[in-house]
């Protein structure tokens, strides 16, 4: 079972998830910062795109909100992050030793092994744990890694991804017609005889 909110999901639920996701996008390991997608900003709407914003736990959760994250990181040149944290999530529903050692090795020459087309960011004995357990893959043995990328897409990626223009534009809050507002704004609320008040709390 893979680690935070994640864990909280039934597994059926999650490889059903997983499953939504890589049918509707393709599989993650053919995505390419070039790749044009399905998912546009016209078919989601911004009541469901601003429930993103509650936690990066409850963005990973929607097949939309991963594929809108992996544009923007594709904007950032740092798809590989969220397309690892996939892989991952992919790796952890195989039950198949053979399948399992086979996805393990293209995981980590892709991912993990110096000079990889898509080398993520982690730190070295992380990487030689990896190296060392690659021969016999475990399910867990890219757990470690995983945490930390979804650490950094946390808090690194995710904030800027709240305040970019894919975003802010998919919640009609920036562009022409901009009337809704971010559902906890950092200005002001409004009481409950619609007298605006400032919000101190975020």
């Amino acid at each position: 079972c893979v680690f935070f909110s994640v864990c909280r999901q039934k597994d059926k639920e999650r490889k059903s998830r997983l499953s939504l996701f890589l049918t509707k996008s393709g599989s993650h390991e053919n995505v390419s910062p070039h790749k044009k997608t399905n998912t546009t900003p016209s078919n989601i709407s911004a009541e469901a795109a601003l429930q993103w914003s509650d936690s990066f736990e409850e963005l990973l959760k929607h097949s939309d909100g991963v594929e809108i994250f992996s544009q923007f990181l594709r904007t950032e040149f740092s798809e590989e992050n969220i397309e690892f944290w996939l892989a991952c999530e992919e790796y952890s529903t195989i039950d198949s030793e053979t399948k399992l050692r086979s996805k393990a090795k293209y995981i980590y020459t892709v991912f993990i092994e110096s000079d990889a087309p898509k080398e993520v960011n982690i730190d070295y004995n992380t990487k030689m744990a990896i190296q060392k357990n690659i021969a016999q893959p475990t399910k867990s043995c890219f757990e470690a890694a995983q945490m930390k990328v979804y650490s950094l897409m946390k808090k690194d990626s995710y904030p800027r991804f709240l305040q970019s223009d894919i975003y802010l534009r998919l919640t009609r809050r920036k562009g022409p017609g901009a009337t809704m507002f971010r559902r906890r704004s950092r200005s002001c609320v409004f009481n409950e005889r619609g007298e605006a008040t400032t919000d101190s709390a975020w």
